[in-house]
This record gives C-alpha cells, sequence and structure tokens, in this order.
C-alpha cells in the first residue's frame, strides 16, 4: 500500500538552502529558521560560520558531511526525538542534492520525526534556465566519476538520452572531460556554468569542438555545471 507523508507544520528537523554564491539569495524564511532552531548541521563547520556571521546568527554548529553523516544519525535523531529543532545546511545550494543530507533525511522519514525541507538556491535549477537548452524533461547525475574511462560511459549515454542532462564537474578535471566529448560528439552543443549567482558568473555555449579548444587555454576556476541537451530531432521532410 502506497505511504501518504504530510509534513509537520512544527518539525523537529528543517532542510535549509543556502546560496550558491551570492549571500543575498538565502530567503526570509531561511534566516528565521536558522535564528530559531537549537542546533544547526553542517557540511562544513568554518565555511558555514562566514554565513551565520554574516547574519549575525550564533547558534551550536555540528559538522554532517559525507564521511561522518551515517555515524551522526543516531545522535541527531536523539537529539530531535528529545524536543531540539535541528537545521541541516550544506556549504552551498540545497542539502541532499550532491551534499550531505540524504541519509538523515531517510532516517528521519523511516523513524516518523517529523521534518520540512524550505525552497532554495540550487545551481542545478539555475543552470538548467541560464543554458537556455529545453528545461524537460531533464536529469541531474552529481559529479561526474573521477575515473576516465567510467566517466566516458556517462557522457556517452547523455549524448545519446532525449533529455537536457546536467553534471557536476570540478575545474581541473573539466578539460579532460570536454576532450572526452570532442572525441565521442565534436559537433554536439554543450553549455558550461561556472560560478552561478557570484561575481564572475560565465554561462559559456559552443560545440564540444569549440568549449574544448576554448578552456583548454585558460585556467579554469570555480564551481561548475556542465549541461548537455538532448540529440537535435531530424527535420521531417515534407516530401511524399
Amino acid at each position: 500500500m502506497a505511504s501518504k507523508k504530510s509534513l509537520s507544520p512544527s518539525p523537529q528537523v528543517i532542510f535549509v538552502p543556502t546560496p550558491i554564491g551570492n549571500l543575498g539569495d538565502i530567503t526570509l524564511r531561511a534566516i528565521d529558521t536558522l535564528r530559531s532552531v537549537d542546533l544547526i548541521a553542517c557540511e562544513d563547520t568554518r565555511h558555514s560560520l562566514k554565513l551565520l556571521n554574516h547574519l549575525e546568527i550564533s547558534k551550536p554548529l555540528l559538522s554532517l558531511h559525507d564521511h561522518n553523516e551515517q555515524d551522526r544519525i543516531p545522535e541527531l535523531l536523539e537529539r530531535a526525538a528529545r524536543g531540539e529543532t535541528i537545521a541541516v545546511i550544506s556549504d552551498a545550494g540545497t542539502p541532499c542534492l550532491s551534499d550531505p543530507g540524504h541519509r538523515f533525511l531517510k532516517a528521519c522519514h523511516d523513524q516518523g520525526l517529523p521534518f520540512t525541507v524550505l525552497p532554495g538556491a540550487s545551481a542545478i535549477t539555475t543552470a538548467l534556465v541560464a543554458s537556455g537548452f529545453p528545461p524537460h524533461p531533464f536529469s541531474f547525475h552529481g559529479f561526474l566519476h573521477v575515473k576516465k574511462g567510467k566517466r566516458s560511459k556517462q557522457l556517452e549515454a547523455a549524448l545519446t538520452t532525449p533529455e537536457t542532462t546536467l553534471f557536476f564537474e570540478s575545474p581541473h578535471r573539466l578539460p579532460s572531460t570536454l576532450e572526452i566529448l570532442r572525441e565521442l560528439a565534436p559537433d554536439h552543443p554543450l553549455c558550461v556554468a561556472r560560478e552561478l549567482s557570484k561575481a564572475f558568473e560565465t554561462v559559456h555555449h559552443g560545440t564540444a569542438v569549440e568549449l574544448c579548444h576554448f578552456f583548454a587555454e585558460r585556467k579554469v576556476r570555480g564551481e561548475i555545471v556542465l549541461l548537455i541537451p538532448a540529440p537535435a530531432t531530424p527535420a521531417r521532410s515534407d516530401a511524399h
């Protein structure tokens, strides 16, 4: 039987998006939440402290990252069950999307612990809209694989799927990734969205060949979203 989940109006755990670059992009609701909770679980306490100091918010912080999330869950569940309210944030954007939080959220769901998720900043949707590629259907696959062989298979699949595909990529691997795309489909259009919402935001369009050449000649920095649109549908002939 299908289950129905109603998000509680008074949740014990609140997943809060934070800005992906521009600190002005945090919502009023997110600020109010961070001010009201008892504890903030964050990916990097030093990084999050900068945001909290900017907002003039002082709260206890607890690290919650990929390497300790599973071990932290029992403590967090226990504290929430005792009545503490907990905000979960990542370094940037919405928790759980290629960031810590999903395992804790699932544990809250499984334990029947009231939680809610606030809307807010996400590099995924920002890049999708900025690219100008068809926004639906689309799929997001997180970070491309570190190993070149597996990365090639991911990219090959993206080049043939009937949807816009998004990946996160590290700046030092981007030239290698574009080289793979150049070899697989030199004329396929691509978009590289970099440093979204920040002072040096850039959104680059071009074929795999063009972008491979462009980024090969430059030192790449910053957070990157790579977008690959679906293959163009051949035009139908009106001839009979």
